[in-house]
């Protein structure tokens, strides 16, 4: 697997965030210590994703409830 950085961003509940395009993973790792994982998320998403102005609204809004995903 070949990680995906997310450029730096400031967030006040989100650390970081990478994606993995071959099988289409997202982890998103939290200021209070959870990772988790979204599966088949599309990349189109994540360019959107990429470009949002607020990482946890738009985590909120287009990615919760929406995909697959489990704590790692």
């Amino acid at each position: 697997m070949v990680w995906q950085d997310f450029s730096a961003f400031s967030s006040t509940n989100i650390a970081s965030i990478r994606y993995e395009d071959e099988q289409a993973i997202l982890e998103v790792v939290f200021h209070s210590g959870g990772t988790y994982q979204y599966y088949d998320v599309p990349s189109l998403v994540i360019e959107e994703f990429k470009q949002a102005d607020s990482k946890g609204s738009f985590l909120a809004a287009r990615i919760k409830g929406h995909y697959r995903y489990s704590k790692v």
